[in-house]
């Protein structure tokens, strides 16, 4: 049989330099069985609808949403596949079912990710008067998502407390996509500082990876915030003269990069403290980045304006008019676009992007180590 490592270094092979054709499948075992993904918008395959959505982004059950790939809505904030589908592709896996709609079988895992999502808690927000009643979940709300569906496959303690937590984490891979962009949005204007954001929200995630891995899991993806000074909002948001060398806005960007590298140190803490667990850091800030700096190489010609939009050139995006309203049109080539509605990316992009991950360029350890550990365990 071929070792867990060599499947996935042919899978990474065919994903990265084609459509993902592989011809061999049924010789080979998939290194995982199941994924279990927690995040936000970017990773949310379903568990919000147009009316429980972010405000603004009140149409992501309607048409032009999910008219690239799969030819109808299906909940995602994009016209097409995900970062988490191009991984469930690479391994051979279905599509990950939203918590809020599986209907029980979870055998190839689920996805707890929910748009509007927040690292830090509802209540915090609340305080300091910034609530978005829309969307109250934070990466607390998925935990006890998560907490609930195991009691309901029978696992009510550790991986090696139980068979039934055994069958629920054996050969399964923890995704924790990006979350936290959130948190820093809700604050703009408020007297609360992105200083304070940054220490709730890394130790908010922080008590979040610390629950997971004291169950037991040893295959762990985290990814880190993304330049979102890059964005359409930000860039038409942000004044002229706040740029940086991307021809992002530098204020923004800054905030997401040294959110990043504290962010990084505590999952370095986090590998010492459970030595036994695989953990890889995926670097969204600088894989985003490279694709700004040269947006050809991927096949981009439009680096900052939104496919899905109002207002045209040179960000095709308007607060109140956004992506489904009856203002706002789409472009007519998604994929020469990096983003989608003004926020969330076309899937032209989170496929460049999961190229760059799967391939190890911008995966710390590369994402195939956690194979090769997994052989080993």
């Amino acid at each position: 049989m071929v070792s867990p490592s060599t499947y996935f270094s042919f899978v990474v092979f065919f994903f990265c330099s084609s459509n993902f054709a592989f011809t061999t499948a049924a010789q080979t075992t998939s290194p995982f069985k199941k994924i279990y993904a927690f995040g936000d918008s970017f990773t949310d395959t379903g568990n919000t609808r147009s009316v429980s959505g972010p405000a603004g982004f009140g149409h992501v059950s309607s048409l032009p949403y999910g008219s690239t790939f799969f030819h109808h809505p299906t909940n995602r904030y994009s016209d097409g596949r995900l970062v988490i589908d191009f991984v469930t592709e690479a391994l051979l896996l279905p599509y990950l079912p939203p918590y809020l709609g599986h209907k029980g079988n979870a055998s190839h895992g689920v996805n707890f990710a929910v748009a509007g999502s927040t690292a830090i808690n509802h209540a915090f927000f609340v305080k300091n008067n910034l609530t978005m009643d829309q969307t109250p979940q934070s990466i607390q709300t998925q935990l006890f998502w998560f907490n609930k569906f195991l009691a309901s496959q029978g696992c009510n303690g550790s991986v090696s407390s139980s068979p039934e937590c055994k069958a629920v984490f054996d050969d399964a891979l923890i995704w924790v996509g990006e979350i936290g962009v959130n948190d820093y949005a809700y604050i703009l204007g408020s007297s609360v500082s992105s200083d304070r954001i940054r220490e709730l929200a890394i130790s908010s995630k922080t008590r979040f990876l610390q629950a997971l891995l004291k169950k037991g899991v040893k295959n762990v993806v985290v990814q880190g915030l993304p330049p979102t000074g890059c964005l359409p909002l930000a860039m038409s948001l942000a004044p002229e003269d706040d740029r940086d060398e991307l021809g992002c806005v530098k204020s923004a960007n800054n905030q997401t990069y040294t959110h990043n590298t504290v962010y990084q140190n505590t999952v370095q803490d986090l590998r010492n403290q459970f030595p036994d667990a695989a953990i890889a850091y995926l670097d969204y800030w600088n894989a985003y980045a490279t694709v700004m700096k040269n947006p050809k190489k991927y096949g981009f010609k439009e680096p900052f304006m939104a496919c899905c939009g109002t207002g045209g050139p040179p960000y095709n995006f308007e607060v109140f008019s956004t992506c489904g309203t009856s203002d706002a049109s789409t472009c007519s080539n998604p994929s020469q676009y990096i983003n989608w509605d003004g926020v969330h990316l076309t899937e032209a992009m989170y496929r460049a992007l999961s190229q760059m991950f799967l391939s190890g360029t911008f995966s710390h350890p590369p994402f195939i180590s956690l194979t090769d550990r997994k052989q080993h365990v």
